[in-house]
């Protein structure tokens, strides 16, 4: 296994995440992680508790003539997405993370890398372990289940932690200060259909669409990349209304949190239609690439014949989904008009599955203002009961909203002037960062939310740029040793 990433400064930041690359972690199996901080926080002799979720705060005495220093909790959630490219063979339940540095970037080979939050985490064990910092009384708090449902956060009890201050170490870029951030919703629409027998005189093909970018949610939603839910239901619309083709199967993204970059279907059609259908697909994939071609270079769109299968979908549900999925909204809904460059609003229509004699539709709807987030609930809720689909809505969290009188927040921006001669920029985020839901918890915290350069998260082209790293550490060291008084 390559190790290199262990020669790299800060040395006890890039020792901890290392480890934390070789113990599988994805979400909701990130019971080892928590092992590993557990133990880690036994060996130094510092106070540990795990929570009933699997939380688990570790505190360190103030170092002496800082003990009154408002308290400080860095937070950083352990658990990781786990996406792989399609030819890529590896097990997120049992396989380590393999790593590799190029070009100043730490990536992983042809998985997500998890610096999405370990970089965070590593810190914060880092800080723990490290004697020679100068800082108030600290608490460490490792959460559980941040990507798939905000497990730990959403059950973190609110007379735990003693702290003053939060900083989460869950952001991902560098210089840059976040101060809210969007709230979110899951939207869950189910299609239930009877089986119908295959037409006689069809042959049976898969559709494979792949090779897109993909990438967070939130964060890249309003990059343009391509859904590959979204490009698939295009053609089969077509192909149904022009070929006659029935559905049998989909599955298509596989997180709620990832734009899908990879979506599959087996269809059938008459013989002579088939014919046709490598050339129809080919134009498809044609016309995908020109109107993507400046985000999504890599585009493929192919069919091949594949096994028959037992039966198709019964065709009104089959032209039910189809219409539902064309026409369901996607990306970016409405911009900010508070901030800049923010997006408000956006739906991602992540996965769309079959299972069984069910469909499952699954999207992730954010907004950074909790009205918008109902209208568009109601959006998505009207236009999947017009189609005939069991709509639910789950998993609901809050945002953060920014307070720009902050304590903390002036602390970071004097340091970081006087330590990178600039102003650092002051940002709200379109993601769920758990602040929201922690801030709920404990209302009295003033909350900041940064980090390293990271980019692609939620992908197997995430990577972590290494120069970041460094300049993230030495923020965080120079703020614990400048933090507020009490």
């Amino acid at each position: 296994m390559n190790n290199e990433i262990i020669a790299l400064a800060p040395k006890l930041l890039w020792d901890h995440f290392y480890q934390l690359t070789q113990i599988p972690r994805p979400s909701k199996k990130e019971q080892l992680a928590v092992k590993y901080v557990v133990d880690f926080g036994a060996r130094l002799g510092l106070e540990t508790i795990t929570d009933k979720v699997g939380n688990v705060i570790i505190r360190k005495p103030a170092t002496p003539g800082y003990e009154n220093c408002k308290g400080i909790v860095l937070q950083a959630h352990l658990d990781m997405v786990p996406q792989k490219n399609s030819d890529k063979q590896h097990d997120f339940e049992k396989d380590p993370i393999e790593t590799y540095i190029e070009e100043g970037w730490v990536k992983a080979k042809g998985t997500t890398l998890g610096a999405d939050n370990g970089i965070g985490a590593a810190a914060a064990l880092a800080v723990l372990e490290d004697d020679s910092l100068a800082h108030g009384p600290v608490e460490a708090l490792f959460t559980i289940d941040e990507e798939t449902g905000m497990t730990g956060a959403n059950n973190l009890q609110p007379d735990v932690l003693k702290g003053d201050i939060l900083l989460n170490m869950d952001s991902e870029d560098e210089g840059e200060l976040y101060v809210g951030c969007a709230g979110g919703s899951n939207g869950n629409m189910v299609f239930t259909f009877r089986e119908d027998a295959v037409p006689k005189g069809h042959v049976a093909y898969q559709l494979k669409l792949s090779g897109l970018k993909g990438g967070h949610s939130g964060m890249d939603i309003n990059t343009g990349r391509a859904n590959a839910n979204k490009l698939l239901f295009r053609f089969l619309k077509y192909a149904v209304a022009e070929s006659e083709a029935r559905l049998s199967s989909v599955d298509g993204g596989s997180l709620r949190n990832a734009i899908p970059r990879e979506a599959f279907a087996v269809i059938t059609l008459a013989k002579d239609e088939g014919e046709n259908l490598e050339a129809t697909v080919k134009a498809f994939e044609a016309l995908f690439r020109e109107e993507y071609s400046q985000v999504e270079p890599d585009l493929s769109f192919v069919v091949e014949p594949t096994a028959m299968p037992a039966f198709v979908m019964e065709e009104i549900v089959q032209d039910d989904l189809i219409n539902a999925i064309q026409a369901c909204p996607n990306g970016v809904i409405r911009m900010s008009n508070d901030m800049e460059g923010l997006v408000e609003t956006s739906l991602n229509l992540a996965v769309v599955k079959t299972e069984g004699h069910e469909v499952k539709a699954l999207a992730l709807l954010r907004s950074s203002v909790d009205s918008a987030k109902d209208d568009l609930e109601s959006t998505l809720e009207s236009l999947f009961l017009l189609a005939g689909a069991e709509v639910w809505f789950d998993g609901q969290y809050p945002g953060w909203k920014p307070n720009m009188q902050s304590d903390i927040l002036k602390v970071m921006q004097k340091v970081y002037q006087q330590d990178f001669g600039k102003i650092p920029e002051i940002r709200a985020i379109h993601a769920g960062l758990e602040c929201g839901i922690l801030g709920s918890a404990y209302p009295n915290w003033d909350m900041i939310s940064f980090g390293p350069t990271i980019r692609f998260p939620h992908s197997p082209d995430e990577k972590v740029n290494i120069e970041s790293v460094e300049k993230f550490w030495n923020f965080l060291v120079a703020t614990l040793k400048n933090a507020p008084r009490k």
